[in-house]
């Protein structure tokens, strides 16, 4: 039976762990692989990184959602999921709007920023209803278009990040006509909303606030997030465990 890596006897505690950089961190960067370098490295005493990064806080060994706001997120992520899902719940939105809110930003916790909405919808599909997924993957397009109706407009922070002269994508402009035509248009419509001025680093919420959505609204797998039969459950464990070198 393989070792525990949450069992501090593991094999490897003790000994120096080599962290090699995930590809798509390197890739149009400039900065050199260095796997040659380490792997020439290593010997009894000197290993790559696997299992429990002991800068990193320890997941209990079945991971709830919370569990990674709490000990995984970026704080700037984190704060601004709680935020926007605080905004919507204090504007009386309904639950499925409060849980795609805490939701859609996600991937952009501990895993991946391109295509986020994209990401985090497959990241919880599994666990939300379809209509919650459907909202987290499209607020990323809707949110490069104006819906007056509801007094959302283009983010004047985009201007600043891409530049004024930036051109959406045909791929965002597609998904953008399909959402708007789509019964669940206005679900992702108000993630967007609520989205939009949920930066606020002076403000601090409780993620506990939202258990009880959550309870009603995430179906949390018994065995833990990463650690179900989900085909989404790697990308769970990718979180618990970001540095393993396979």
């Amino acid at each position: 039976m393989d070792a525990d890596p949450h069992d501090d006897g593991w094999p490897q505690a003790g000994r120096t762990r080599l962290i090699m950089k995930q590809p798509l961190a390197l890739l149009g960067t400039g900065e050199p692989n260095e796997e040659g370098s380490m792997l020439a490295r290593l010997d009894p005493e000197t290993v790559m990184m696997m299992g429990d990064n002991p800068a990193l806080p320890r997941m209990p060994k079945a991971p709830r959602l919370l569990d990674f706001f709490r000990l995984r997120f970026q704080d700037l992520t984190c704060r601004h999921l709680l935020q926007s899902a605080k905004l919507a719940l204090d504007a009386g939105m309904e639950e499925k709007v409060v849980m795609a809110c805490l939701l859609h930003d996600i991937s952009n916790g501990a895993l991946i920023r391109s295509d986020h909405g994209y990401w985090s919808a497959q990241l919880v599909a599994p666990y939300v209803s379809e209509e919650v997924a459907w909202a987290v993957q499209y607020h990323q397009p809707l949110r490069y278009f104006a819906d007056e109706s509801v007094g959302y407009r283009y983010p004047d922070g985009y201007h600043r990040f891409f530049g004024p002269d930036y051109c959406i994508p045909d791929y965002i402009r597609r998904d953008a006509a399909i959402a708007r035509a789509h019964r669940w248009y206005m679900t992702s419509r108000l993630v967007t909303l609520h989205d939009l001025y949920s930066f606020d680093p002076t403000v601090e919420i409780d993620p506990e606030i939202f258990t009880d959505v959550i309870g009603r609204n995430f179906r949390e797998p018994a065995e833990g997030l990463g650690f179900d039969t989900s085909p989404v459950a790697h990308m769970w464990r990718t979180m618990i465990w970001p540095n393993n070198f396979l």
